[in-house]
């Protein structure tokens, strides 16, 4: 018997994306699409049931840096075992296109020193069968994923490509120069970049210690590439900054987006050094989209935090001479070392005498840093410090997180939330999530690979803000959902997807929601090379959908592999076009 549908969805819970109250109903699909929603009487040549689950839109993260990771993975991990249906990458102004082939190493290293991915990881990874932009969309094209991706122009590779070393040296560009990547940019987006993006912040380094290039591009420049996007008709411009004159700053960005009229985000995130500043942003923003201008913030759910251990890039003991005569031994054996008393006696005494530099300091933050857990708590109290857990044992917070890191066979990690966290509460990020014209985003999914472990955001900010925050107020359910697919699709001008009606992409989740849950972040080897990442799983997603095929069951992969390389903004389905 012929069924009627490819997939049908029975009797879940649904938020559809619209941040609507949910409601009970089957979804029908076929050929990649939702067809119908309500009591569907024909049946499916697959069938789900749902029920006492719920079912949401796939997640679209809008941060992520698989530039790399989509040229040789097919699996879009850490992400898509968070829901995440659609991945937007190219962000910070690094990539690998457009690219000459004298310059790979130079785009390698600040890769490297950015978004902490090793060397070796990506010279033997990165198979450079590209050189322009156009040519980077082409070899991903011939690509199959668990996640469709869209990529953005970093802009840093470009003002390599038309500057050489002038870029790299961070010059002035001239008319010529402007003109040049300005063409190049209108390039990209005809071929089906879905934006540009750019880096302003010290923060981003290469891995020699040099600013990324595009640290002081001037404002005509900016303008000229936005006008480029402009000319095209089409792409979204995305931007960091340390905002360290912050009306200034944002000036600028707005006289971008008026020029060019093309949407822009910006990064915000609340910083210790000038706590408040996110706030003078935020209203500077709103009066900006007042007067209609497309602008948002992207914002983030929990602390951008750094994670240290015996197998990450940094732990507190690094820097310490008896630690590093050991760190080239492997793990077991270092473990073993480290336990004997006369070498842990060595090390507590180079670590309590303490040693300069910033990396030192902040790997010995007691005062903010906390044992991370089998249960991840991303909002710790003040008394779950490590200053304030070994002053209550009677001990030192340096013999304590040497305990910690050797436990587990030496996988333990501490955490040290370094932005958002000001105030040892997520106070700010409730405000940030609940302003009108901000979006979830920062996860840097595929990125810090011994560092952060951010891939994960989708769903701590399903379980914390809807469901297990206890130090302050909520959001619904409905408009969690909301923040991460509708609004986050139609930042980037996706419009076919983020909600489940009819006529849109039939990319959804089915989730046990009471059970949801994060597991510890831990260390997998499986990056080129045998390089190593962070990586962080959940538990009670029970269905993964990406166009109708079903591409995670129970937290693992099924083989389908239905994504694909996104060719620009997509249209609203006209089923809804008056929606």
């Amino acid at each position: 018997m012929e069924r009627a549908y490819d997939l049908v969805v029975r009797g879940g819970t649904l938020a559809d994306g619209t941040g609507a109250p949910v409601y009970e109903a089957d979804i029908a699909i076929k050929d990649g699409r939702i067809v119908a929603l309500g009591e569907i009487r024909g049946a499916g040549a697959e069938e789900i049931d749902a029920r006492g689950r719920l079912v949401t839109p796939g997640f679209v993260d809008i941060h992520t840096h698989y530039d790399g990771q989509a040229t040789w993975d097919a699996h879009m991990q850490p992400s898509s075992w968070h829901g995440v249906t659609t991945v937007v990458m190219g962000n910070c102004g690094v990539g690998f296109a457009p690219c000459r082939p004298k310059d790979h190493d130079r785009l390698i290293r600040l890769m490297e020193g950015v978004e902490d991915i090793p060397f070796p990881v990506l010279t033997q990874g990165l198979a450079w069968n590209w050189e322009s932009f156009p040519d980077y969309l082409d070899a991903l094209s011939q690509r199959r994923f668990d996640v469709d991706i869209g990529a953005q122009l970093p802009h840093a590779a470009l003002r390599v490509y038309v500057m050489g070393e002038r870029g790299a040296a961070r010059e002035p560009a001239t008319a010529a120069d402007i003109a040049a990547m300005a063409e190049l940019a209108q390039q990209a987006m005809a071929a089906g970049a879905l934006g540009f993006s750019t880096s302003r912040t010290l923060n981003h380094r290469t891995s020699d210690g040099q600013p990324t290039p595009t640290l002081t591009a001037g404002e005509d420049e900016l303008t000229g590439i936005a006008m480029g996007l402009a000319r095209a008709g089409k792409g979204v411009l995305q931007v960091v900054s340390d905002f360290a004159d912050p009306e200034a700053e944002f000036a600028m960005l707005r006289r971008i987006v008026e020029a060019s009229g093309r949407p822009l985000s910006f990064s915000l995130t609340q910083a210790p050094k000038a706590p408040q500043a996110w706030r003078l942003l935020l209203d500077a923003l709103s009066d900006a989209t007042g007067a209609g201008l497309p602008m948002k913030a992207q914002v983030c759910g929990r602390p951008v935090g750094i994670l240290f251990g015996l197998e990450l890039t940094l732990n507190p003991f690094s820097q310490q001479p008896t630690y590093q005569a050991l760190a080239h031994l492997p793990l077991a054996e270092r473990v073993a070392r480290l336990a004997d008393p006369q070498v842990r006696a060595a090390l507590l005494a180079e670590a309590e005498a303490g040693t300069p530099g910033f990396a030192a300091s902040a790997a010995r933050n007691w005062g903010n840093m906390y044992l991370m857990g089998e249960v991840p708590d991303y909002e710790p109290r003040p008394s779950q410090t490590l200053a304030a857990l070994a002053q209550k044992a009677g001990t030192s917070p340096e013999a304590l997180a040497l305990d910690h890191l050797l436990s587990n066979g030496g996988r333990g990690m501490l955490y040290l939330p370094f932005l958002n966290y000001a105030e040892g509460s997520l106070a700010p990020s409730y405000e940030m999530l609940g302003h009108p014209d901000a979006v979830p985003g920062l996860s840097d999914g595929g990125a810090h690979v011994g560092m952060i472990c951010d891939g994960s955001f989708p769903t701590s900010n399903l379980t914390h803000w809807t469901r297990d925050r206890s130090r302050g107020p909520r959001f619904d359910l409905e408009a969690m959902v909301r923040m991460q697919t509708r609004d986050t699709a139609r930042a980037v001008g996706l419009y076919d997807r983020g909600m489940l009606a009819p006529g849109y992409r039939a990319d959804l989740n089915i989730i046990d929601y009471e059970t949801l849950a994060l597991e510890a972040p831990s260390v997998a080897y499986d990056l080129p090379a045998g390089g190593r990442r962070l990586i962080q799983r959940a538990r009670g997603y029970v269905a993964t959908i990406v166009a109708g095929q079903i591409t995670q069951r129970d937290g693992e992969p099924t083989g389908a592999l239905p994504g694909r390389l996104l060719r620009g903004a997509q249209a609203q389905p006209v089923a809804m076009a008056a929606e």
